[in-house]
């Protein structure tokens, strides 16, 4: 483009020519004239608006308003519904956490009560120098995020825990650490002793407690019944195995109350006190056998049950 400029006070015509740089920074000028002109018309019909109160131009402020208004109620409504998911998933995982404690407190032999359940635990300090702000948005989201990250692996941590403890448990149940009779009394101790009917040096595979006819025996740990017959010396005898090659026996019973196969828990009856078999009265023999030999019972049943 070639612009001619003519005048009196010029001896010739001057010709100034304008390329395509040039145009397009005429056409920015322009265009940022207008967007400041027309920045400039809304200020000041904004400033008339308040400052005249015009219906019309009120109207229309008050509308901005209200809809900038409500874009902000829909966002923190938004967030607060989003927190407010995860403050419930985070009590849920906080009442698994308490049930967890108390069942592993029952496990470790605490009481659930002395560990405080339930309740917030005490903290305090002296006031930090250092100056205090408050939390942002973004910032408690944050905070809200790792403390669900930790939350889930204590409870992951609390799970694999309290299955230890509950196999622990489980074997030391299947361990023959119970009194088989209650209130009985040793009458014949494990070991060498001088038989009772022959009057020779013979070994005793077991002890013998001294009971009434008819008191209960009770199985010293969980198992499965492996015999439950009369024998020829011991009389109606029980054996239970309770895995890892180990077998309690109770022998001379009056009365047999579970038969082969049947499962058998800690401290439950399975027979009855009496005098058969090679016996000179009634009582109760009970033997431990592991690998298949005997082992004195008093090691097992001085254990901590």
């Amino acid at each position: 483009m070639n612009i001619i400029l003519v005048s009196e006070r010029l001896a010739k015509a001057k010709t100034i020519t304008l390329g395509v740089p040039q145009l397009a920074l005429l056409g920015l000028a322009m265009a940022v004239t207008l967007v400041a002109l027309a920045a400039g018309v809304h200020y000041v019909t904004l400033r008339v608006a308040a400052d005249l109160n015009l219906p019309y131009l009120q109207s229309l402020l008050l509308s901005a308003q209200q809809q900038q208004h409500e874009k902000t109620e829909s966002y923190l409504r938004e967030n607060l519904n989003a927190m407010a998911v995860r403050l419930g998933q985070m009590q849920a995982q906080l009442v698994r956490l308490d049930t967890l404690g108390e069942r592993l407190a029952k496990l470790a032999g605490f009481k659930p009560q002395d560990l405080m359940f339930g309740e917030p635990p005490g903290r305090g300090g002296a006031v930090s120098t250092l100056p205090s702000h408050d939390l942002s948005l973004g910032d408690f989201t944050q905070q809200l995020d790792l403390l669900t990250r930790q939350v889930d692996d204590r409870g992951d941590k609390l799970g694999i825990l309290e299955s230890l403890f509950t196999l622990d448990s489980a074997k030391k149940k299947l361990i023959p650490t119970m009194l088989p009779v209650e209130g009985g009394w040793y009458s014949s101790n494990y070991g060498w002793r001088i038989d009772p009917f022959n009057g020779q040096r013979a070994f005793h595979e077991g002890i013998d407690f001294m009971a009434e006819q008819g008191t209960p025996i009770r199985a010293a740990a969980g198992g499965v019944v492996v015999y439950s017959a009369p024998h020829p010396q011991y009389g109606n005898m029980i054996e239970i195995d309770h895995g890892n090659d180990l077998i309690t026996r109770y022998a001379h019973a009056s009365k047999l109350l579970v038969k082969v196969g049947d499962v058998v828990l800690r401290g439950g009856k399975i027979a009855e006190v009496g005098s058969t078999g090679r016996a000179t009265g009634t009582h109760l023999h009970f033997e431990v056998r592991q690998r298949g030999g005997p082992v004195n019972p008093v090691r097992f049943l001085r254990l901590p049950s």
